[in-house]
Formats: C-alpha cells, sequence, structure tokens
C-alpha cells in the first residue's frame, strides 16, 4: 500500500499552487487531478484579471503553466479520481477509483465547486462562447454588449448589477414574480436604468450561429397567458448558484448549509487535523482564480507544519 506524505486532491489553481508549495517544501506532493484537470476556470474563454499575465491567458495555457512548474519542484500530479476517504485515522485512508488504496500523513482538499445549469442542450453547446456562470470572469469581453443574468436571489443581483457597469443593457431573468435578494440588493436592480428585469420568465434554449445571439423565453409558463419571447443577447451569465465538490467528505468534515467545507476563520483548517480545505471547496464569497490560489498557498504551508508535528 502506497504512504505519501502529502496528498492533495483536486487540481485547478488551488491544488497546483499548493503543490507548488508542497513540493518546494520537500513534501513530495502527489496530486489527483480529478475529472475535470484544471478545475472549473477551464470552462471560461480567457483569463485576464490573473497576475503576471497582462495580455490575458487561456485558460488551459494558464493551468498547464502552474502544472508545468508544480512538477518542476517534483510534484508528482496523476490522473484519477478519488472515490472514497477514511480521515478517522492517521494516517489518512483513500481510495483513488474505489480500488486502489492509499495512506496519507496530510490532505489538501482542493476539489472547487461546480456552477449549477438550468439544463438545457444549448447551455452546453454555448459554453465558452456566449455562457459563463462568473461575470467577475468573463464580464469584460462583454463591454457595451447585451446580456442576460438568470437567478433572482442576491448573487443574481450583484452579477446584474456588476455587468450593469460594464453593458449597454442587461437582462435580469427571473422565474418567480419577485426577487429573493435582499432589499439593498432589489433597490439597486431596480434604479439601474440599464437593467430589466423580465419576472415570470423561463428560458428554453439559446439561439446564435457559433455564439449565443439570443435567448428564447416563456412567460407565464403553464398558465393563462403564456406566450414565448425572444430577446437579443450578446451573453448569457447563470447566477443560480454554485454546488461546492465537498460530498465525498461529508462524514469527516463540517460543512455549512450549502456544502461549503468549514474552517477556522482566515485558515485553511478544517474540524479533522491533518486535513486542509483550499479554493473554492471551501469559498461561497469570491470564488476567483486568485483567491484560490492564495488559498493553496495557505494549506501547503499549514500542511508542513502539521507534519513537522508527527
Amino acid at each position: 500500500m502506497e504512504h505519501i506524505r502529502c496528498l492533495i486532491i483536486g487540481s485547478g489553481p488551488a491544488g497546483y499552487t499548493a503543490a507548488i508549495y508542497a513540493s518546494r517544501a520537500n513534501l513530495q506532493p502527489i496530486v489527483y487531478e480529478g475529472p475535470q484537470a484544471g478545475g472549473q476556470l477551464t470552462t471560461t474563454t480567457e483569463v485576464e484579471n490573473f497576475p503576471g499575465y497582462p495580455d490575458g491567458v487561456e485558460p488551459f495555457q494558464m493551468m498547464d503553466d502552474m502544472r508545468r512548474q508544480a512538477e518542476r519542484f517534483g510534484a508528482e500530479i496523476r490522473s484519477g479520481i478519488v472515490t472514497k476517504v477514511d480521515f478517522g485515522t492517521t494516517p489518512k485512508r483513500v481510495w483513488i477509483e474505489d480500488t486502489q488504496e492509499l495512506l496519507a500523513d496530510a490532505v489538501i482538499v482542493a476539489t472547487g465547486a461546480s456552477a449549477r445549469y438550468l439544463g438545457l442542450p444549448s447551455e452546453n453547446e454555448y459554453k465558452g462562447r456566449g455562457v459563463s456562470a462568473c461575470a467577475t470572469c468573463d464580464g469584460f469581453f462583454y463591454k457595451r454588449k447585451t446580456v442576460a443574468v438568470v437567478g433572482g436571489g442576491d448573487t443574481a443581483c450583484e452579477e446584474a448589477s456588476y455587468l450593469a457597469g460594464l453593458c449597454q443593457k442587461v437582462y435580469l431573468i427571473v422565474r418567480k414574480p419577485y426577487l429573493r435578494a435582499s432589499e439593498i440588493m432589489q433597490k439597486r436592480v431596480m434604479e439601474t436604468p440599464n437593467i430589466e428585469v423580465l419576472f415570470e420568465h423561463n428560458t428554453l434554449r439559446l439561439t446564435g450561429e457559433g455564439k449565443v445571439q439570443g435567448a428564447d423565453l416563456v412567460y407565464r409558463k403553464g398558465e393563462a397567458g403564456e406566450r414565448e419571447v425572444h430577446i437579443n443577447i450578446d451573453g448569457f451569465f447563470l447566477a443560480i448558484g454554485h454546488h461546492p465538490n465537498s460530498d465525498l467528505f461529508k462524514d469527516w468534515l463540517q460543512r455549512d448549509e450549502q456544502g461549503y467545507i468549514l474552517t477556522q476563520p482566515g485558515t485553511p483548517l478544517t474540524n479533522v487535523p491533518g486535513v486542509f480545505a483550499a479554493g473554492d471547496v471551501a469559498d461561497p464569497h469570491y470564488r476567483q482564480a486568485v483567491t484560490a490560489a492564495a488559498s493553496g498557498c495557505k494549506a501547503a504551508i499549514e500542511a508542513e507544519k502539521w507534519l513537522k508535528t508527527l
């Protein structure tokens, strides 16, 4: 049975940064990349807000740069999915693909979070070509254009307000006849002249030649007065929440109501000694590549401290 000093579960900015720091500290880290090498960031089109890339960078290139940097210092990066863990022992027990069992003295969880989508076939068709789940990441590409945001909570209102500062027009598509957001966010949206709220609308499909150019909506679906509506848009932003990829750890790590792993404030320390959480799996607020990378650094430094106590 293989015994690992520092195991990193997940890739992306958090996992790869943790690997860079852990390998430079001679922790001999092993990274299991999971089902999506490079993490959720690879679903976007271009990254322009990560320091060090003044001209922007393709997400796959950025993740490959991080990966090669970790490997340069000795990190071993493997394809494979962790399917089971036992954090009740020291060392921790981890299973790959339900068959291969590993022992790990320190574990860094960097499994990220997945954006919730509506489930429309056209969402996948236009992903990266007009469909986005992050206004902060991709909003700049739609300056002076028309976009739509789906959702009725605080996140949707925040995204719509942010985009309104960049775009010519923002549609906020809300399936209910009211907003669920806080009063202050509702007021901000309603007072922004280039935001138009479409209450009681559901998205049927996205349209366009090679990229998003429009959306077909239905007003009051299944009710009297139901009718289809078409809007011309250049971008379609999902703001109906994220799901942290933390179910694998639910029997061992404390989580909040949404499933985000709880850590000691300002640190990556979980309730289990020797297990650390980094990136979006423990961050319900920022969900940015740069903050994920910073938390990966913290996790590796804390893992180094932990290993010195063994």
